[in-house]
């Protein structure tokens, strides 16, 4: 078929201008290329807006109209509505890329309240941590969106292959939605790619899976990131059980929806939670660097340490490699979650009154019960510092449903484009698996020519720069592309007078 691709092209690694003539592929030729069209590529697409790119000198290249549209999509699912707040700092603004004035201030300024100034001012001795709400977030990035002019970049579609271009750059190959273009594949000639897709896809574990594929079932055990509402609505029309498996964020985050409902509607839904590792107190390497625990959870503020987005952290991952660097990551990550006062009152009162039950090991043999719901055979983990003396032999469990909050599929190679950088391009892992950056975020062993290949998000977790799957994370990437692009004479760098012109458009509103 013409305007598609043959298995020629994709056996060779390195393109030339002549084989995408014959193939009958168009080519649109542009400087700069994100792929991903989410929060990563808008982020990058705002940076270079704001040191000057212009709009038609960038195409943004993924399948979704908005960039927060997945983002809001896996928050809604895993119970983060737009009134409930993320785990991100004040001045993490993926639509602000100076961080002032922060979610703090907006808020305070648009409830008419100090609260919010108070909390940031006290904090994390008097208080939480400040968290904005999802809403705010989205509509901030609503506001940019329309003033850089991002939509006029947008090209939808999905990207599955990207290839070095004899003479240097590269060719990244979009395929349209059907009926919306002449050819079924589309070529963008281009210097400089930008690859910022996020999570590969949902991660359930195995024995997971092979419930869902041996019985057909998808609506007893589910994923927190996908719809699940359905749990919810059951277990209002008629009491029953849930299995909670996971210790993050997103676990405390469905407790605290269904002892909402338990509240508001006066059921009586029993919890059980399975901690594949059960925390007691507060852990850690050494005095210095403990994090604090209990009754299961391990407590951090925000998905690691604050110093990694700029303080010693930071410092000091940028100089390790390999091992080194494998073992930093160990020693500051892990499954952790935010206290709230809320949710904590919440799981007192649960384990006070019995509703809530709390096991330490892990599940095998899933099945479907007699009388509806799922069997779980827990194998113990007898040196758990529960409350109570732990079982020491393998028992059963039943529930009604059980919701996996064990996060998002982390496999690079899941994702076809990244499987495609490893295998055609040059890119290469990570002492942590994913894709190996360097400090200017160039994804390494991909160069051609003059051309440069740039990763960001949770796809470059485990390279000099830890934070990497944050909103800061983010903006800090597109900074540091930014100015590598800049030294190498594609924009100009962002000196402090365009700098405070750029704040001051952003703050009357001005499209640039």
């Amino acid at each position: 078929m013409r305007g598609d691709i043959t298995q020629a092209l994709v056996d060779t690694d390195v393109w030339t201008d002549e084989m995408l003539n014959h193939s009958g592929i168009p080519v649109i030729d542009v400087p700069f290329v994100t792929i991903g069209s989410g929060i990563g590529s808008f982020v990058t697409y705002d940076t270079l807006r704001i040191y000057g790119v212009p709009a038609q000198s960038m195409a943004v290249l993924g399948p979704q109209d908005i960039p927060w549209a997945s983002y809001e999509y896996l928050t809604r699912c895993s119970q983060i509505p737009r009134t409930e707040r993320l785990r991100s700092d004040s001045a993490s603004e993926p639509d602000n890329m100076w961080g002032f004035p922060s979610y703090a201030v907006r808020e305070a300024f648009a409830d008419k309240s100090i609260k919010p100034l108070w909390n940031v001012f006290a904090e994390p001795i008097f208080a939480n941590y400040y968290t904005p709400r999802a809403g705010q977030a989205f509509v901030g990035m609503e506001r940019e969106f329309h003033r850089i002019g991002y939509a006029g970049s947008l090209h939808k579609g999905h990207v599955r292959m990207v290839r070095k271009r004899h003479g240097g750059g590269y060719f990244t190959i979009l395929t349209p939605p059907d009926g919306t273009a002449p050819t079924k594949r589309i070529a963008f000639r281009s210097n400089y790619v930008h690859v910022g897709i996020g999570y590969p896809g949902l991660k359930l574990l195995p024995d997971l899976q092979e419930y869902r594929e041996k019985y057909r079932d998808p609506t007893r055990v589910v994923n927190a990131y996908e719809p699940h509402e359905h749990v919810y609505q059951a277990l209002q029309r008629k009491p029953g059980t849930v299995l909670i498996r996971g210790s993050g964020i997103v676990a405390s985050r469905v407790l605290q929806r269904l002892i909402d409902d338990r509240d508001k509607y006066k059921l009586n839904t029993q919890i059980l939670h399975l901690f594949r590792t059960y925390i007691a107190k507060a852990h850690g390497p050494n005095v210095f660097s403990r994090r604090k625990g209990s009754d299961g959870w391990a407590y951090q503020g925000f998905n690691y340490p604050k110093s990694v987005w700029g303080g010693q952290l930071k410092a000091k991952v940028r100089a390790l490699q390999g091992e080194e660097r494998a073992a930093a990551y160990k020693a500051m990550g892990g499954t952790n979650t935010p206290i709230r006062y809320n949710w904590q009152e919440q799981l007192r009162r649960g384990r006070k009154q019995g509703w809530y039950q709390v096991m330490a090991g892990s599940a095998r043999d899933l099945r479907p019960a007699p009388q509806g719901g799922v069997i779980s055979t827990i194998v113990p983990d007898p040196g758990a510092p529960l409350p109570y003396s732990p079982p020491t032999q393998p028992f059963e469990s039943t529930a009604d449903y059980i919701i996996d909050c064990t996060g998002l599929e982390a496999d690079v190679r899941e994702h076809r484009l990244l499987a495609d950088l490893l295998d055609h391009v040059g890119a290469g892992r990570n002492p942590v698996g994913r894709m190996d950056v360097d400090t200017t975020f160039e994804l390494i062993g991909t160069r051609s020519g003059t051309g440069r290949i740039y990763a960001s998000g949770s796809a470059t977790l485990g390279g000099p720069f830890p934070g990497v799957d944050t909103f800061l994370g983010l903006q800090i990437a597109a900074q540091e592309i930014a100015d590598d692009l800049a030294a190498l004479g594609f924009v100009n760098r962002l000196g402090p007078l365009r700098s405070t012109h750029q704040w001051w458009l952003w703050m009357k509103n001005k499209r640039i």
